[in-house]
């Protein structure tokens, strides 16, 4: 299993230090393997993080696919992702990865893909069906994907930030609600 090691070496050591100030001879070190076994699973630094990162973007999106099963109503999907979410990102570390040295180091374009195959996806596929069922008004499902997982990021980052959860839950519910509500008029 030297590549999972490697990886909960890396992310540790990631979040610890931030990606500039790990080396990969720390992180074999510490994963207890030579830097050629770091070598042989990995092109590089980079490659390594990419996989930690990936990691921790497919681990968002199962909390959110756990947290809404198929029988959920729209409504209740959607704000119960949305809790999901913001759950998963107060995993230690995991808003430093995502949203600080991700876009940093693997850029926005990579980190927007990668949004897309995990919680990006649970999003646009909840938003989706929202507006078949005519819960929300139909719409450009991808900018509106975008637009909240934008302030889901947002929320995240100030709750990890010492914000108050509290009040951002709210913020988010209040979104989703005011969406919700936008066939009612």
């Amino acid at each position: 299993m030297t590549r999972g090691d490697l990886i909960a070496a890396a992310r540790k050591l990631f979040t610890e230090r931030s990606y500039a100030e790990t080396s990969t001879p720390e992180i074999a070190t510490a994963a207890g393997v030579t830097r050629g076994a770091l070598y042989h699973h990995f092109e590089d630094k980079q490659a390594l993080f990419r996989a930690v990162v990936e990691h921790e973007a497919q681990a968002v999106a199962e909390e959110i696919e756990r947290a809404t099963p198929p029988a959920l109503s729209v409504r209740r999907a959607l704000l119960a992702g949305a809790d999901a979410y913001l759950a998963a990102m107060a995993v230690p570390g995991r808003t430093r990865l995502l949203l600080l040295d991700g876009p940093a180091v693997l850029g926005r374009t990579e980190m927007d893909a990668m949004d897309l195959r995990h919680a990006g996806r649970t999003l646009r596929e909840g938003l989706a069906a929202a507006m078949r069922e005519g819960a929300i008004a139909e719409g450009p499902v991808d900018a509106l994907t975008g637009l909240l997982s934008a302030a889901f990021d947002r929320a995240a980052l100030a709750i990890d930030s010492g914000a108050s959860a509290t009040d951002y839950r709210s913020a988010i519910v209040a979104l989703v609600e005011g969406l919700l509500s936008t066939r009612k008029r």
